[in-house]
Protein backbone atom coordinates (compact mmCIF):
# COMPACT_ATOMS: atom_id res chain seq x y z
CA UNK A 1 0.00 0.00 0.00
CA UNK A 2 2.83 2.27 0.33
CA UNK A 3 4.10 2.43 -3.12
CA UNK A 4 0.15 3.09 -3.79
CA UNK A 5 -0.02 6.04 -1.01
CA UNK A 6 3.15 7.63 -2.52
CA UNK A 7 1.93 7.67 -6.26
CA UNK A 8 -1.58 9.20 -4.83
CA UNK A 9 0.36 11.91 -3.17
CA UNK A 10 2.15 12.82 -6.11
CA UNK A 11 -1.03 13.00 -8.09
CA UNK A 12 -2.69 15.01 -5.80
CA UNK A 13 0.03 17.32 -4.64
CA UNK A 14 0.55 18.32 -9.05
CA UNK A 15 -1.18 21.34 -8.16
CA UNK A 16 1.07 23.36 -5.99
CA UNK A 17 -1.31 25.23 -4.16
CA UNK A 18 -2.73 21.92 -2.62
CA UNK A 19 -0.94 20.40 0.46
CA UNK A 20 -1.21 17.73 2.54
CA UNK A 21 -1.90 18.03 6.18
CA UNK A 22 -3.05 14.34 7.16
CA UNK A 23 -2.50 10.99 5.88
CA UNK A 24 -4.40 8.10 7.50
CA UNK A 25 -5.17 4.07 6.59
CA UNK A 26 -8.01 2.38 7.54
CA UNK A 27 -10.46 -0.36 5.98
CA UNK A 28 -14.15 -0.83 5.97
CA UNK A 29 -15.90 -4.00 6.34
CA UNK A 30 -17.64 -5.82 3.03
CA UNK A 31 -19.98 -8.29 3.16
CA UNK A 32 -20.01 -11.29 0.40
CA UNK A 33 -23.51 -12.37 -0.37
CA UNK A 34 -23.67 -15.37 -3.14
CA UNK A 35 -26.80 -15.34 -4.85
CA UNK A 36 -28.91 -17.61 -6.69
CA UNK A 37 -31.02 -15.80 -9.58
CA UNK A 38 -33.02 -16.55 -12.55
CA UNK A 39 -31.70 -14.24 -15.18
CA UNK A 40 -34.10 -13.73 -18.49
CA UNK A 41 -32.51 -12.69 -21.83
CA UNK A 42 -34.98 -10.12 -23.13
CA UNK A 43 -34.27 -8.90 -27.21
CA UNK A 44 -36.34 -7.07 -29.88
CA UNK A 45 -38.81 -9.66 -31.29
CA UNK A 46 -37.51 -11.07 -35.13
CA UNK A 47 -39.90 -11.07 -37.69
CA UNK A 48 -40.07 -14.50 -38.12
CA UNK A 49 -41.31 -14.58 -34.46
CA UNK A 50 -43.45 -11.90 -34.82
CA UNK A 51 -45.41 -13.49 -38.21
CA UNK A 52 -45.48 -16.79 -36.40
CA UNK A 53 -47.92 -15.35 -33.39
CA UNK A 54 -49.95 -13.17 -35.54
CA UNK A 55 -50.53 -15.98 -38.03
CA UNK A 56 -51.26 -18.03 -35.15
CA UNK A 57 -53.34 -15.34 -33.34
CA UNK A 58 -55.62 -15.21 -36.72
CA UNK A 59 -55.76 -18.37 -37.68
CA UNK A 60 -55.88 -22.04 -36.93
CA UNK A 61 -52.72 -24.07 -37.17
CA UNK A 62 -52.49 -27.54 -35.95
CA UNK A 63 -48.99 -28.51 -37.34
CA UNK A 64 -45.36 -26.62 -38.10
CA UNK A 65 -45.64 -27.90 -41.68
CA UNK A 66 -49.32 -25.33 -42.27
CA UNK A 67 -47.08 -23.10 -41.17
CA UNK A 68 -44.16 -23.43 -42.93
CA UNK A 69 -46.48 -23.43 -45.76
CA UNK A 70 -48.13 -20.60 -45.07
CA UNK A 71 -44.86 -18.14 -44.53
CA UNK A 72 -42.83 -20.40 -47.46
CA UNK A 73 -40.21 -20.81 -44.82
CA UNK A 74 -38.11 -24.13 -44.09
CA UNK A 75 -39.66 -26.47 -41.92
CA UNK A 76 -37.11 -27.09 -40.04
CA UNK A 77 -36.43 -23.12 -39.15
CA UNK A 78 -40.39 -23.17 -38.39
CA UNK A 79 -40.03 -26.34 -36.31
CA UNK A 80 -37.13 -24.76 -33.75
CA UNK A 81 -38.94 -21.57 -33.44
CA UNK A 82 -42.50 -23.30 -32.45
CA UNK A 83 -40.55 -25.19 -29.72
CA UNK A 84 -38.48 -22.13 -28.40
CA UNK A 85 -42.10 -20.68 -28.10
CA UNK A 86 -43.16 -23.43 -26.51
CA UNK A 87 -41.18 -23.46 -23.71
CA UNK A 88 -40.82 -20.42 -23.38
CA UNK A 89 -44.82 -20.69 -22.60
CA UNK A 90 -46.04 -17.73 -25.49
CA UNK A 91 -47.77 -20.69 -27.11
CA UNK A 92 -49.81 -23.83 -26.03
CA UNK A 93 -51.95 -26.74 -27.95
CA UNK A 94 -55.76 -26.44 -26.97
CA UNK A 95 -57.71 -28.63 -29.08
CA UNK A 96 -55.01 -29.86 -31.58
CA UNK A 97 -54.31 -25.88 -32.35
CA UNK A 98 -51.78 -23.54 -31.89
CA UNK A 99 -53.12 -20.67 -29.71
CA UNK A 100 -51.33 -17.65 -27.53
CA UNK A 101 -51.44 -17.36 -24.26
CA UNK A 102 -51.51 -14.55 -22.65
CA UNK A 103 -47.72 -14.22 -21.67
CA UNK A 104 -47.76 -14.61 -26.03
CA UNK A 105 -49.76 -12.06 -26.30
CA UNK A 106 -48.41 -9.54 -24.09
CA UNK A 107 -45.18 -10.00 -25.74
CA UNK A 108 -46.34 -9.75 -29.18
CA UNK A 109 -47.99 -6.41 -28.14
CA UNK A 110 -44.60 -5.05 -26.56
CA UNK A 111 -42.46 -6.64 -29.44
CA UNK A 112 -40.02 -8.06 -26.86
CA UNK A 113 -39.12 -11.48 -27.01
CA UNK A 114 -37.94 -12.66 -23.09
CA UNK A 115 -36.12 -16.09 -22.85
CA UNK A 116 -35.63 -17.88 -19.67
CA UNK A 117 -32.35 -18.92 -19.12
CA UNK A 118 -30.75 -21.32 -16.50
CA UNK A 119 -30.12 -20.41 -13.38
CA UNK A 120 -26.96 -18.76 -12.38
CA UNK A 121 -25.06 -18.06 -9.42
CA UNK A 122 -22.95 -14.79 -8.23
CA UNK A 123 -21.22 -13.13 -5.46
CA UNK A 124 -22.16 -9.22 -4.76
CA UNK A 125 -20.10 -7.12 -1.75
CA UNK A 126 -22.11 -5.18 0.61
CA UNK A 127 -20.81 -2.43 2.81
CA UNK A 128 -22.01 -1.32 5.72
CA UNK A 129 -20.29 1.74 5.70
CA UNK A 130 -21.94 2.99 2.25
CA UNK A 131 -25.55 1.24 3.14
CA UNK A 132 -24.89 -0.16 -0.10
CA UNK A 133 -23.60 -3.12 -2.55
CA UNK A 134 -20.43 -1.81 -4.64
CA UNK A 135 -19.80 -2.35 -8.14
CA UNK A 136 -16.64 -4.41 -7.92
CA UNK A 137 -14.49 -6.33 -10.09
CA UNK A 138 -13.95 -9.49 -8.57
CA UNK A 139 -9.67 -8.99 -9.69
CA UNK A 140 -10.11 -6.12 -7.00
CA UNK A 141 -10.69 -8.36 -4.30
CA UNK A 142 -7.65 -9.55 -2.32
CA UNK A 143 -7.43 -10.99 1.53
CA UNK A 144 -4.93 -8.95 3.53
CA UNK A 145 -2.39 -10.34 5.84
CA UNK A 146 -1.90 -6.80 7.47
CA UNK A 147 -4.21 -4.33 7.88
CA UNK A 148 -5.09 -1.24 9.55
CA UNK A 149 -7.61 -0.33 12.16
CA UNK A 150 -11.70 -0.08 11.18
CA UNK A 151 -13.00 3.02 9.39
CA UNK A 152 -13.91 4.66 12.73
CA UNK A 153 -17.61 5.43 11.42
CA UNK A 154 -19.01 1.74 10.88
CA UNK A 155 -22.62 1.20 11.43
CA UNK A 156 -22.56 -1.26 13.75
CA UNK A 157 -26.08 -2.30 12.51
CA UNK A 158 -25.48 -2.28 9.05
CA UNK A 159 -22.58 -4.70 9.69
CA UNK A 160 -24.55 -7.17 11.03
CA UNK A 161 -27.15 -7.82 8.53
CA UNK A 162 -27.32 -10.80 6.76
CA UNK A 163 -31.01 -10.43 4.71
CA UNK A 164 -31.43 -7.44 2.14
CA UNK A 165 -34.47 -6.73 -0.07
CA UNK A 166 -34.63 -8.86 -3.42
CA UNK A 167 -34.72 -4.89 -5.34
CA UNK A 168 -31.49 -4.62 -3.67
CA UNK A 169 -29.58 -7.57 -5.06
CA UNK A 170 -31.33 -7.11 -8.50
CA UNK A 171 -29.75 -3.93 -8.78
CA UNK A 172 -26.10 -5.24 -7.72
CA UNK A 173 -26.18 -8.30 -10.36
CA UNK A 174 -27.03 -6.01 -12.82
CA UNK A 175 -24.41 -3.72 -12.39
CA UNK A 176 -22.21 -6.65 -11.70
CA UNK A 177 -23.63 -8.10 -15.27
CA UNK A 178 -24.54 -5.49 -17.28
CA UNK A 179 -24.37 -7.91 -20.39
CA UNK A 180 -25.81 -6.06 -23.33
CA UNK A 181 -25.35 -7.04 -27.14
CA UNK A 182 -26.83 -4.90 -29.75
CA UNK A 183 -31.03 -5.13 -29.41
CA UNK A 184 -30.20 -8.22 -27.10
CA UNK A 185 -30.63 -7.59 -22.61
CA UNK A 186 -29.75 -10.36 -20.05
CA UNK A 187 -31.92 -8.96 -16.63
CA UNK A 188 -32.59 -10.57 -13.38
CA UNK A 189 -36.27 -12.11 -12.97
CA UNK A 190 -36.25 -13.37 -9.71
CA UNK A 191 -33.69 -13.97 -6.49
CA UNK A 192 -33.88 -17.63 -5.64
CA UNK A 193 -31.33 -17.88 -2.69
CA UNK A 194 -29.21 -15.55 -0.73
CA UNK A 195 -26.76 -16.74 1.32
CA UNK A 196 -24.74 -13.83 3.21
CA UNK A 197 -20.98 -15.40 3.90
CA UNK A 198 -17.77 -13.65 5.72
CA UNK A 199 -16.82 -10.62 6.00
CA UNK A 200 -13.46 -9.21 4.55
CA UNK A 201 -12.17 -6.27 5.95
CA UNK A 202 -10.55 -3.93 2.69
CA UNK A 203 -8.30 -0.68 2.90
CA UNK A 204 -8.74 2.67 2.27
CA UNK A 205 -6.26 5.85 1.80
CA UNK A 206 -7.40 9.42 3.57
CA UNK A 207 -5.80 12.43 2.64
CA UNK A 208 -6.73 15.81 4.30
CA UNK A 209 -5.93 18.36 1.90
CA UNK A 210 -5.33 22.27 1.88
CA UNK A 211 -5.87 24.40 -1.23
CA UNK A 212 -3.89 27.73 0.06
CA UNK A 213 -5.12 29.78 -3.05
CA UNK A 214 -8.73 28.70 -2.34
CA UNK A 215 -8.32 28.76 1.30
CA UNK A 216 -10.34 25.72 1.92
CA UNK A 217 -9.85 22.23 3.71
CA UNK A 218 -11.00 18.74 1.98
CA UNK A 219 -10.41 15.17 2.03
CA UNK A 220 -9.99 12.28 -0.99
CA UNK A 221 -10.49 8.94 0.03
CA UNK A 222 -8.67 6.39 -2.30
CA UNK A 223 -10.92 3.44 -2.19
CA UNK A 224 -8.69 -0.29 -3.08
CA UNK A 225 -11.17 -2.66 -3.36
CA UNK A 226 -13.16 -0.41 -5.87
CA UNK A 227 -9.81 1.03 -7.32
CA UNK A 228 -11.13 4.96 -7.29
CA UNK A 229 -11.78 7.70 -4.98
CA UNK A 230 -14.76 6.87 -3.42
CA UNK A 231 -16.68 10.06 -3.18
CA UNK A 232 -19.36 9.05 -0.70
CA UNK A 233 -16.75 8.32 2.27
CA UNK A 234 -15.47 11.83 1.27
CA UNK A 235 -18.82 13.45 1.66
CA UNK A 236 -19.05 11.38 5.06
CA UNK A 237 -15.64 12.94 6.36
CA UNK A 238 -16.40 16.41 5.33
CA UNK A 239 -19.77 16.61 7.22
CA UNK A 240 -18.40 14.73 10.18
CA UNK A 241 -14.63 16.48 10.39
CA UNK A 242 -14.58 19.46 8.27
CA UNK A 243 -14.52 21.71 10.86
CA UNK A 244 -12.14 19.59 13.56
CA UNK A 245 -9.33 19.83 10.23
CA UNK A 246 -9.00 23.51 10.12
CA UNK A 247 -8.63 23.52 14.15
CA UNK A 248 -6.22 20.76 14.13
CA UNK A 249 -3.99 21.00 10.93
CA UNK A 250 -4.18 24.53 10.72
Amino acid sequence: MSKLQQRLMRELQQNRNIKIIKTDEWCIPIRTVEVTYEPVRRSTMDVLMTMLLISIQEADFASTHELSELLLVDPLFIEDLVSLMSRSSLIEQKENFYRLTSKGQQQLERGIFEEELDVEMANVYYSPCHFAFLAVDEDNVEEYDDLPELYRYVDEEAEKQEHFEETMLIDALQQEDDEQAGASQKIISKIVQTDAKQINDSPCLEFVLYNKEQDIVFVRVWNALLNQWDSYLEQQLTEKEQLQWREKYL
